[in-house]
């Protein structure tokens, strides 16, 4: 799909109709007004539960950039556009609407919760390709040093989007942490691929 700017395009499109359809069900949470059928996490929560997720977005990003520079994988970066990378942060909200938000297991007690976490930040970390790619209309696998670093990275993201959404400084379980820790993540890799040069253009 990155190759294709009008699907990238179109997708950026939908991203922000879905989160105009969220931010519509927060306004009306924090109104008095909540909508019944609203989209799961759109609720507020206090700026410290979001201040933790950054943090600790932040530290994970420092600890794959260090893990690449440890293995010398460093230079196997992927080379992305700038209308890429503004995907990339629409699909951040989409992914945790879609992940933290409907693709967990709430009301059967810690123990499923936290198995279905596991579960899914497996999927998750599974569907990014890192480890494979659909190429001349087959996939091919790559179980490299990099594809198994990355892939491993991307679990442990997202067990700490979860974590942000069940952890204690988020009683209403709002998904604004999930998102703003997955926004912070996605810009911080902008932000290392321009800087080594991976970044090949607008579009």
């Amino acid at each position: 799909m990155s190759d294709n700017p009008a699907l990238v395009a179109a997708m950026i499109a939908a991203s922000g109709y879905l989160f105009h359809l969220w931010l519509s069900d927060l306004r009306a949470f924090r109104a008095g007004r909540p909508n019944p059928r609203a989209l799961p996490g759109a609720v507020p929560c206090e700026r410290q539960a979001v201040l933790v997720a950054i943090a600790g977005t932040l530290l994970l990003l420092a600890v794959e950039t260090g893990g690449e520079t440890m293995l010398g994988i460093s230079d196997q970066q992927s080379k992305v556009t700038i209308l890429w990378s503004v995907y990339t942060l629409a699909a951040a909200f989409m992914e945790e609407v879609a992940f933290r938000g409907f693709l967990v297991v709430t009301g059967r007690g810690r123990r499923v919760l936290w198995a279905s976490i596991v579960a899914f930040s497996l999927l998750f970390a599974l569907i990014h390709p890192f480890l494979w790619e659909w190429k001349d209309g087959g996939l091919v696998f790559h179980l490299t040093v990099k594809g198994w670093f990355s892939t491993g990275m991307a679990f442990a993201g997202s067990l700490w989007f979860y974590t942000v959404r069940f952890f204690p400084l988020n009683p209403q379980h709002s998904l604004l942490p999930c998102i703003a820790a997955h926004l912070t993540k996605n810009l911080g890799v902008f932000g290392l691929k321009a800087a080594l040069g991976f970044v090949s253009g607008w579009y």
